[in-house]
């Protein structure tokens, strides 16, 4: 803002401090990890003109709101409409105040205007008038606060936090060629935090495929996840292997590339040892053993997704359900479904989950057919991570359990 800039006195402060935040949301690094797409802003900027039909707000939409710490994207959309994933069209109906969706604070009042049978939002009260001639002159300052951290999250971030970060779904051929921890200091046989270990990337014909050695060369990565018992994700229709889903055990950092070195044995003949790769082991969720497997550690992940109905038809069926011994999944819980970034899954978008669909017999016909009831709604769902083939997504609304070959569509 430059020096002396004189503002009419009548704009409300809320609305400064909101179009302050609009424009750091709007043009700071923030913003950039946090992006729009195209989908949604179009339909925010159809929004943003017309509004929403009466008919779409919530039975009991308040007439003002004030985000608070604690607040969700999914929670404040269902406070001003019937179906919590229109979302976008919600930012659409306050769009000149909140640039970016994804960037909205605490402290910041929504004002719910109705007029000609539609609906809008403002940060701006109604009716909220000064003298349009008289003006005030601000004074240079600087402040500097950190805005990430006081966003809104689009949903409960804390059930989904480790999904972000630690399972992998895998092909078969990354998780054939793994490097592998192969040997432990004074042959311990488990391995925490703190500890060394030895591990190969590159096996000979004799081990089974080729992979790539471990290497400190630049451009080679050196720092890994550790994982073990990868589970093949089957489809519960067809029972093709979709990918392997890893489980986590940790973390471990490079510290020397594996290589060959040439010695001469006792009987003085040259001949050729393999060195194993060094590693560290810099984070242990439990304890690690010889023949766990590396990955590549992937780039961080934010969580730039708006909750949103999908733009055409989808269905699938649910996979599984994330945990040991976890047969249904209740709300805020993860489970994998048979669709990925391949068949257009994106993160943030919004599923319907179905009951089974079941035969009854017509007793009312002497013929008794067999009928077979259409699945009917069960909950809500919302992936939040895609691989190719297969995604994760966390149920947020739900009446009965959800289990392993229910099907979905779009919401």
């Amino acid at each position: 803002m430059p020096l002396n800039t004189r503002l009419p006195v009548h704009l409300h402060p809320l609305a400064c401090a909101t179009a302050a935040l609009a424009m750091l949301a709007s043009g700071s690094v923030w913003a950039q990890k946090y992006p729009i797409t195209p989908a949604q802003q179009a339909t925010a900027d159809q929004v943003a003109q017309a509004g929403v039909p009466l008919s779409e707000l919530a039975p009991n939409a308040p007439d003002r709101y004030t985000i608070k710490r604690g607040d969700t994207l999914w929670a404040i959309s269902g406070i001003f409409l019937k179906s919590p994933w229109r979302w976008p069209e919600l930012w659409g109906m306050n769009r000149q105040a909140i640039a970016n969706p994804h960037l909205i604070y605490p402290g910041q009042t929504l004002y719910l205007i109705r007029e000609n049978g539609r609906a809008r939002l403002s940060t701006a009260e109604p009716g909220f008038a000064g003298e349009p001639g008289d003006t005030v002159r601000v004074s240079p300052r600087t402040r500097y606060e950190s805005l990430s951290d006081s966003a809104i999250p689009p949903v409960n971030l804390q059930a989904i936090e480790a999904f972000l970060t630690e399972p992998m779904v895998v092909d078969e051929a990354t998780y054939a060629r793994a490097p592998r921890i192969v040997a432990t200091q004074e042959n311990r046989v488990l391995l925490s935090r703190g500890d060394r270990a030895y591990a190969r990337g590159q096996y000979g014909e004799s081990g089974g495929q080729q992979g790539q050695a471990l290497s400190e060369a630049d451009g080679q990565p050196r720092d890994f996840r550790v994982f073990r018992n990868a589970v093949p994700l089957k489809d519960p229709t067809t029972g093709v292997v979709l990918g392997y889903e890893t489980q986590y055990v940790g973390k471990a950092t490079l510290q020397r590339g594996e290589r060959l070195q040439q010695t001469k044995g006792a009987d003085g003949q040259d001949r050729t040892e393999l060195v194993p790769a060094t590693i560290d082991i810099v984070t242990a969720k439990e304890e690690m053993r010889v023949g766990d497997r590396l990955l590549p550690e992937p780039p961080r992940e934010f969580p730039n997704y708006v909750p949103r109905a999908p733009q055409g038809a989808m269905s699938g069926q649910i996979v599984s359900v994330y945990g040991n011994a976890v047969t249904y999944a209740g709300q805020n819980q993860v489970v994998t479904i048979n669709l990925g970034r391949e068949h257009g899954v994106e993160r943030g978008h919004v599923l319907a989950l179905l009951r089974d669909t079941a035969l009854v017999t017509d007793k009312t016909d002497e013929s008794r057919p067999l009928l077979r009831l259409p699945g009917e709604r069960n909950g809500l769902m919302m992936v939040f991570r895609t691989f190719d083939k297969v995604s994760y997504a966390l149920v947020l609304q739900i009446d009965d359990g959800v289990k392993v070959g229910d099907r979905f569509t779009q919401p």
